[in-house]
């Protein structure tokens, strides 16, 4: 079964892809269990890298063609792990006590996993002989494995903290903070205690309102003024026109704290601080030059031909931007208006400044208020949910307008 012209570089690689793979799984194994729960863990970390080397090593050397039988990577993983439930009297990974989900199943599982993910690394590589493509190849996959590991580990737990946080109730908030296991079984009333009490008590329903508002007016009123402005400066001659096309940025140049404060005492002699529409005035104020930079730069790739065209079949300047620019547009819109809605939801140093009110208060104004001693953490906690979901939903509901707008407007300009 053994593959000839596997040489000792394929028990090497074999090794050492199985290795980090065991590692980083057990890692995670440990993790979930204290996380999800409750169990106090510890990572044996020099003893899962040798259990990980040895079912590389036999993954490795189990080659058929330029890949591992899943069959025989699976089985491996599986045998390890079987001896590591065994071996630790069924209390794997310092769980306290023999537990059948995580320590059973946990271990084979895991190793199970630790098997295919070095079949899937070694997967179509010659490992007859050394040679530069194939450790090449081999590093960018590990590279690759460890950076979405780790990126994905780091923006996924902070999250998963503030909703396990929110979940949980003043007692259990008190007694183990940092038990992050959900408790299902107390039902949906009392898991969303938390979300009902900041919602309705402390008026984030109210906020929800504001900010939606600001955030919405926000992105039409930069869209409308970021589109005329990209528009002229791409197409339009005028004077001054180079020197406005390159100092687009120049507001960036100045600290938002540096602005603030004459901001702070002219619209105090107004009458607009304390007051929404000041906001609608700030905001599209600060997010319309980098709209105007990213949609020129997208204008910049469309061909002024069809633009003519339109102009020669008797269309007007509007005409030709409302039917032929615009539909043209749409990823460099959808990026734009989804990085201004970002911006507005998010923004706090001018509603902290200016907003008084608890009425006229935005999310990110009124998550102050959950920043008390007074207030339960597990408040604190459900008001962050509630500011990030939204962003978070956009996000990836217009993920692929963004990707598209970016890229393409980063050919010229």
């Amino acid at each position: 079964m053994m593959q000839r012209g596997v040489s000792i570089f394929g028990w090497v690689a074999g090794g050492v892809v199985g290795a980090l793979s065991g590692g980083m799984v057990v890692a995670l194994w440990a993790l979930s269990a204290t996380i999800l729960s409750g169990h106090p863990t510890v990572i044996p970390l020099g003893a899962a890298l040798w259990s990980g080397a040895i079912v590389g090593l036999v993954v490795g050397a189990f080659r058929r063609g330029r890949t591992t039988p899943a069959a025989v990577a699976l089985g491996v993983g599986g045998l390890m792990g079987f001896a590591w439930w065994a071996l630790n009297s069924g209390r794997p990974i310092g769980l306290e006590r023999p537990d059948l989900f995580w320590g059973f199943f946990g271990s084979l599982a895991s190793f199970a996993l630790v098997g295919h993910l070095t079949r899937y690394a070694l997967r179509d590589l010659d490992l007859s002989q050394p040679r530069r493509d194939t450790v090449e190849h081999l590093l960018l996959r590990l590279l690759r494995a460890v950076g979405f590991v780790f990126f994905g580990t780091t923006v996924t737990f902070p999250f998963y903290f503030m909703l396990a946080s929110s979940l949980k109730s003043r007692a259990e908030m008190l007694l183990d903070p940092t038990n992050l296991s959900i408790q299902f079984s107390k039902g949906l009333p009392e898991l969303l205690e938390g979300y009902v009490e900041v919602l309705y008590t402390f008026n984030f329903w109210r906020y929800i309102l504001n900010s939606t508002f600001v955030a919405s007016v926000t992105v039409v009123v930069t869209l409308v003024l970021g589109v005329l402005g990209a528009y002229a400066v791409t197409r339009l001659r005028f004077p001054g026109k180079e020197l406005m096309s390159r100092s687009i940025l120049l507001i960036y140049m100045f600290p938002a704290i540096v602005l603030v404060v004459p901001l702070y005492a002219v619209f105090t002699q107004l009458g607009l601080r304390d007051t929404l529409p000041g906001l609608l005035i700030v905001y599209p104020a600060t997010t319309l030059p980098v709209a105007l930079y990213m949609l020129r730069s997208y204008f910049q790739t469309l061909p002024a031909e069809l633009e003519e065209a339109g102009l020669i079949d008797g269309c007007s300047r509007i005409e030709v931007i409302w039917r032929i620019t615009l539909p043209l547009s749409v990823p460099a819109l959808a990026s734009v208006g989804l990085y201004v809605f970002m911006i507005a939801w998010n923004e706090f140093l001018f509603a902290f400044m200016f907003l008084d009110t608890p009425e006229l208060f935005t999310l990110s104004r009124g998550m102050v208020a959950l920043n008390t001693q007074e207030v339960p953490r597990q408040f604190l906690m459900a008001g962050a949910v509630i500011v990030t979901v939204p962003v978070m939903v956009l996000f990836f509901w217009f993920e692929r307008y963004l990707i598209g707008g970016l890229t393409a407007g980063g050919v010229k300009g």
